[in-house]
């Protein structure tokens, strides 16, 4: 999405605030981003957070359920209420 847009790696980094390194660990799935670095990202790129979902890829049933409970079981107070709002966006 972000070479779509014809953006460096130090482009968007910069502009979200975050370190080259940090989002290249993030494309090559190496990093588990919290929610407000997806929705960074998503503002970053100038796209809905919802786009941003469709291009992660996990193959496996059990291994997207075990990423989901570990993002939700990192995610603080107000991260959680954005959760709950993305995830029945999703699923309704």
């Amino acid at each position: 999405m972000r070479r779509k847009k014809g953006m460096t790696q130090e482009e968007l980094s910069g502009k979200m605030g975050i370190g080259p390194k940090y989002l290249s660990s993030i494309e090559r799935g190496k990093e588990n981003p919290t929610l407000s670095t997806l929705i960074n990202l998503a503002d970053s790129l100038g796209v809905d957070l919802a786009e941003i979902f469709m291009f992660i890829e996990i193959e496996d049933v059990t291994k997207r359920k075990s990423l989901i409970n570990k993002l939700l079981n990192e995610a603080d107070g107000e991260q959680l209420k954005l959760a709950v709002k993305v995830l029945s966006a999703i699923m309704h």
